[in-house]
């Protein structure tokens, strides 16, 4: 039986996830390097809570991007540079679900008035698309 969804968010994707947040997060770092793409950070954000004495489900983000899919997006509007390099966030809930949550790559052009790369943008979001499922499935 699957999860019940969180909440809805403008303009993030949200996946149930087979694996905990760091599994997840280990599975998709592990397709993004296969792919020749490059991983920036890890940010273990439950780890950071814990440090200060505050609780938090374990919470994971991950920082990735390839200058060939996002120096065009920035060529047309240099904004979308605080939106890159794309993040994933692993998490799990109260009740124990795990989720892979990314922003959508169609939202972000539409965030930054970008109209003029569509077939980059369909082609970031195809890409991440799969490669989320991949991590997330069994």
């Amino acid at each position: 039986m699957n999860p019940p969804m969180p909440p809805a968010v403008p303009g993030l994707t949200t996946l149930p996830s087979a694996y905990g947040a760091a599994q997840t997060l280990d599975r998709l770092e592990a397709l993004l390097k296969h792919k020749g793409i490059h991983v920036f950070a890890r940010i273990d954000h439950a780890g950071g809570a814990k440090a200060v004495g505050l609780p938090l489900p374990p919470t994971q983000v991950l920082i990735f991007g390839n200058p060939l899919a996002g120096t065009p997006l920035m060529q047309s509007r240099q904004t979308i540079g605080i939106d890159l390099p794309l993040r994933a966030l692993a998490w799990e809930d109260n009740a124990g679900a795990s989720w892979l949550s990314y922003n959508d790559p169609d939202f972000l052009a539409h965030r930054h008035g970008i109209t003029d790369r569509g077939e980059a943008v369909q082609g970031l979001a195809a890409g991440l698309r799969a490669l989320a499922a991949a991590a997330t499935a069994l």
